[in-house]
């Protein structure tokens, strides 16, 4: 029998953040959040089970994983397995089009894909609810990209309470993410030992406190298309974050140079008219949020700063889903 299945999952941003746990374990947030799905900026992923494998493998764009990022995939695995009632090990091939831990949410694209690949290989017939719910457990924030266009994570109060929802369609808005690169370096704190830190901040509790009334302003703004209010909302909502970030103990600070031009850049273009914004994850690099009218007159704002090695491009993508493998059986 067959136990394989290559799945594609789409990195998202948040404009409402994910920042702190009221359960590691489960990874329960503090808050919940909103985001959009990020199109054409993907992971693939192809999962392979068999009775002959004595070990789970992993190889990351093209090359095999390190012994930490190997542990995290095969414990994500083992809840996935637990369901399924199998134990045969897996071979796991998975390969990003974007830079790994750099702040473009790298982790919800590949166990959202590595989700809905794996319970495919092993024949579960879960609900989208169930795969989101699922996906936490990886990565918090991978439950966000499994349904599709502009989402909101519930934070719920269990394993089957928390899971993410499409509040709104990728046609919905014709918003586009510019990510203005400013490195590509993996960051030397990732996000999980950083939502660990979050309440060591005596900014956190406060942020929390206050977000139900940031996504009760965000949603209304997307679901409005209201980019003025949304524009606000969502930038408040990234210095937040970051506030916590460079007050914990350590602190993280994870700004180089050229994001703090473009924090300064960004509202001055919106004074000036533009439809534009800004919003930052867990690193140096910028996304810098327009409409699709904009992306040229927006791009080339971009290039003329220094610093921006590169500008991906993404409009709103779908959810993430399984798809057909090559005729060699690897889907990359």
């Amino acid at each position: 029998m067959t136990m394989q299945a290559s799945a594609r999952s789409y990195s998202n941003i948040a404009f409402i953040k994910y920042w702190g746990n009221k359960d590691e374990g489960l990874r329960l947030p503090a808050n919940g959040s909103i985001s959009m799905n990020l199109n054409g900026i993907e992971t693939v992923t192809s999962v392979n089970f068999g009775p002959a494998l004595q070990k789970d493998t992993l190889t990351l764009n093209s090359n095999p994983a390190a012994p930490d990022q190997l542990q995290r995939v095969s414990r994500h695995l083992d809840a996935i397995r637990a369901r399924a009632e199998v134990d045969h090990s897996a071979e796991i091939v998975s390969r990003n089009n974007f830079p790994a831990g750099a702040g473009i949410a790298s982790s919800a694209s590949a166990f959202s894909a590595l989700t809905v690949a794996a319970s495919a290989a092993l024949k579960l017939d879960l609900e989208e609810q169930e795969l989101s719910a699922l996906s936490r457990l990886g990565s918090g924030s991978a439950c966000r990209s499994i349904p599709e266009g502009y989402v909101e994570w519930i934070a719920g109060e269990d394993h089957e309470s928390s899971y993410a929802i499409s509040i709104a369609p990728p046609e919905h808005w014709d918003l586009v993410d510019l990510v203005a690169i400013v490195s590509r370096e993996h960051k030397p704190i990732g996000s999980t030992t950083g939502h660990r830190l979050a309440w060591s901040s005596p900014l956190q509790q406060a942020r929390v406190i206050d977000a139900p009334r940031r996504l009760d302003i965000c949603r209304a703004a997307i679901l409005a298309r209201d980019f003025p209010v949304f524009a606000e909302i969502i930038e408040q909502d990234a210095l937040m974050m970051h506030s916590v970030m460079l007050t914990s103990n350590p602190s993280l600070v994870y700004w180089a140079p050229p994001t703090l031009t473009m924090i300064k850049a960004v509202p001055q273009w919106r004074a000036d008219g533009i439809p534009v914004s800004f919003t930052i994850d867990a690193g140096p690099n910028v996304h810098v949020i327009t409409t699709s009218e904009y992306v040229p007159v927006v791009r080339q704002f971009l290039k003329d700063l220094d610093g921006i090695s590169e500008i991906l491009a993404a409009g709103v993508g779908g959810k993430a889903h399984l798809i057909q493998p090559a005729a060699d059986g690897a889907s990359l």
